[in-house]
């Protein structure tokens, strides 16, 4: 009878085997804290179809979006210790370990999109430092996603120059971001992006900051009423593979996860305008109002945040500095 099913299982197995039926042979799980329905999300989309297209079924990629895993500042630990093999975080959670991150979030230093581009070139004298500094904490960035530039929401009224933030409390997403508050006059609070509705909604907080396209994604037009389009800092997103998980696979498949995540990377940041003007649409449709800024109100904001760069400066080190130089040297070439 022994021997009955050892024949049975094994001529299943050589079936199972010569007509491809097989389980895929690596398992991606992403997590990711925006709903699926976020041009983050859509992005991941692609990424999977592509990787599971090309590797015939050998990979699959699953999504858990909407921090059902992990919320985005549990992203680093979960992805660097293994706990699981990719997720999704925003770029300033990494400044604990790596101040100089934190670039991105220099009060007006990325002003335009072309600086942006430059700056986010995989290999470039801004990116690629982060890069290898990211890969000393157990995770290896895949690629980088475009969030646009950050904006600030309010209730009442826009606001308009810096007197207008005065003392009120505002949701903020990174500690650069927490310094530009208070260089303001602003009381500055920590909340990731899947608790800020409710923030706004119970009123933890009077104003806030995120990138027009969480306003479309996460509804906020229910919960704040303006939209004040300043454009002070550069929000930009990591997909992070485990390190030793990476090292695990085999070359081919790196080589598709690879090619397939380059792809998301130049994608994203192609659509990223097309993805605001539709985010700014979707506002207007359902309520809000958009404040764009004159130029003297522009330059109240740009000489009161000033004190941010030395608080940079000082915490971000030899690295920090060394970034802040490229990125004069990046906007020279404009």
């Amino acid at each position: 009878m022994k021997t009955l099913f050892a024949g049975f299982a094994l001529a299943l197995a050589l079936s199972l085997s010569a007509t491809g039926a097989s389980a895929a042979e690596t398992t991606l799980r992403i997590t990711l804290q925006l709903p699926l329905k976020s041009h983050l999300g859509q992005n991941l989309l692609l990424f999977k179809d592509e990787v599971e297209k090309n590797s015939n079924g050998e990979i699959t990629v699953e999504i858990y979006d909407s921090a059902q895993l992990y919320k985005d500042s549990e992203v680093p630990q979960a992805v660097g210790s293994g706990a699981i093999e990719m997720g999704v975080a925003s770029l300033t959670r990494f400044v604990g370990e790596i101040p100089a991150v934190d670039i991105f979030y220099m009060p007006f230093l990325f002003n335009s999109d072309s600086l942006v581009r430059k700056a986010t070139t995989k290999g470039g004298p801004i990116r690629g430092p982060l890069d290898e500094a990211i890969l000393d904490t157990g995770s290896r960035v895949l690629w980088w996603q475009a969030y646009g530039g950050a904006i600030m929401l309010s209730k009442d009224a826009p606001l308009k120059t810096p007197a207008d933030i005065k003392g009120k409390k505002v949701r903020v997403f990174g500690k650069t971001l927490g310094d530009f508050v208070t260089a303001v006059g602003g009381a500055p609070t920590l909340i990731s992006g899947s608790e800020q509705y409710i923030a706004y909604q119970n009123g933890t907080v009077d104003a806030g900051m995120t990138g027009v396209s969480g306003v479309k994604s996460r509804s906020l037009w229910q919960v704040m009423d303006w939209i004040t389009v300043t454009n002070h800092a550069d929000i930009e997103f990591i997909v992070l593979v485990n390190e030793a998980f990476w090292e695990g696979l085999p070359e081919a498949h790196r080589a598709i996860i690879s090619a397939a995540a380059d792809k998301a990377d130049a994608a994203v940041r192609d659509e990223m305008a097309s993805i605001e003007a539709a985010a700014y649409a979707a506002a207007k449709e359902n309520g809000m109002q958009v404040y764009e800024l004159s130029p003297a109100e522009l330059q109240a904001w740009k000489t009161a945040a000033q004190p941010v760069y030395q608080s940079f400066l000082d915490s971000a080190g030899p690295e920090g500095a060394a970034l802040l130089e490229a990125a004069e040297k990046l906007s020279a070439t404009q």
